[in-house]
């Protein structure tokens, strides 16, 4: 008869041999391009302390390195072939660390790969943490989800038990890019401004931090310059009214408010509508087919019925989980206020009649009008905004886990 009781240990003893993986961002999933990513990963053997030591764990290593991958859909971008052989090959071998292995799309940008540990050991409920810091490239696409294209940020974490294939850990997060930072440029002299010599502060994370003031710096400035824009609003029959604007700059998270003044019209404007749309267009080289339309995204809208209407205003947010403007060499993202108006095709007077001839006079609309529609597109200027704040809206959790 078998040894059941030895058996239960095998088997226990399999489904226990396990190694928790924790991957946890500290300041949140958004980052602008060129600050440091720091992540905390944490290796744990959940096993009780009491366990034997026959119940330790071994790793043979440990990596972690950031990508950027980009996906196209097939139907509107006509993309080169990529030289992808020498991603296939190392495919084939499961020892080798390759962050992106089974990802759809292509790998545009990657950092180089940094080796966390060699031959780790835990004990029974024993933990190790490492610390992985990596600089955002700054010359990157921004994290992005469209109709056509999309560009997609991960932290990838690799590890390996001894003869056993790799596990992936993927760590995803948003990346913001602003145009400026690129080519500031830090003084040297920093030595013999005032400090705290009781404080150790790491030069990366110093530069860092510097880094996002500066960001925070050039937002201000450029989205809070005020100038008033009036703008005619008329069709061929003449002029429905105006619109008036106080900046076409914004950050993400802001309110895009107009206002109109329908008071010195000649034409009545029956109803009229605001839409915050994002143009995303292909650039001509990369299109499928030649003359293709540009896909239009809705953030937000507007719509008011304004008949006998003198003045009437909108406000729009721009949402913190959209993608501020850019352009890359195959995709470019324009921001606009898509303006649609509804005018009467006669006087103002005529779009009431009188109900009876009693005393008592009932004035009620009339039951059929000839009607003129027209629309009207104003560019604006969407730029990203503080990290920290994108990240309470970020559909990504700043922890991550595996078990291997």
């Amino acid at each position: 008869m078998p040894n059941v009781g030895f058996f239960w240990q095998v088997c226990s003893r399999i489904v226990q041999a396990m190694i928790e993986v924790v991957a946890k961002l500290g300041r949140g999933p958004v980052f602008l391009a060129g600050e440091v990513l720091e992540c905390v990963i944490t290796f744990t053997n959940p096993l009780s302390a009491s366990s034997t030591s026959a119940s330790s764990e071994m790793l043979a290593w440990a990596s972690a390195q950031i990508h950027c991958q980009f996906h196209a859909s097939e139907n509107r971008v006509a993309l080169p072939p990529s030289d992808g052989s020498k991603h296939d090959v190392q495919a084939e071998n499961e020892t080798v660390f390759v962050p992106n292995r089974g990802e759809r799309g292509q790998c545009i940008l990657s950092t180089p790969p940094k080796i966390l540990f060699c031959d780790l050991r835990l004990d029974p409920g024993e933990s190790k943490s490492y610390s992985y810091c990596e600089t955002l490239p700054v010359d990157g696409p921004p994290s992005f989800r469209g109709q056509s294209v999309k560009y997609v940020y991960k932290l990838t974490i690799g590890c390996q038990r001894v003869n056993s294939p790799i596990k992936l850990l993927r760590v995803p997060f948003r990346v913001l890019v602003l145009h400026g930072l690129k080519d500031y440029q830090f003084p040297q002299d920093e030595a013999v401004a005032p400090s705290n010599p009781f404080l150790e502060e790491e030069e990366g994370l110093k530069k860092d931090s510097r880094l996002a003031d500066l960001a925070t710096e050039l937002l201000m400035v450029a989205t809070s310059r005020r100038s008033l824009h009036l703008y005619n609003i008329s069709n061929t029959r003449g002029k429905v009214g105006t619109f008036c604007i106080f900046k076409t700059v914004y950050k993400i998270g802001e309110d895009v408010i107009g206002t109109f003044n329908f008071s010195e019209g000649d034409i009545p404007c029956l109803q009229f509508s605001v839409s915050l749309q994002t143009e995303e267009s292909i650039q001509e080289e990369f299109q499928r087919r030649r003359g293709q339309p540009v896909s239009f995204t809705v953030h937000a809208r507007h719509q008011e019925s304004c008949l006998h209407t003198a003045q009437s205003s909108f406000s729009l947010p721009i949402p913190l989980s959209s993608t501020p403007g850019f352009t890359t060499n195959i995709v470019s993202l324009k921001w606009r206020l898509h303006f649609e108006f509804v005018t009467s095709g006669e006087s103002a007077g005529t779009c009431l009649v009188r109900g009876s001839q009693s005393e008592a006079v009932t004035w009620t609309g009339v039951e059929q009008m000839e009607v003129d529609t027209f629309s009207w597109d104003l560019p604006i200027k969407v730029l990203p905004t503080n990290p920290i704040l994108a990240s309470y809206v970020s559909q990504f959790s700043s922890t991550n886990s595996i078990t291997i």
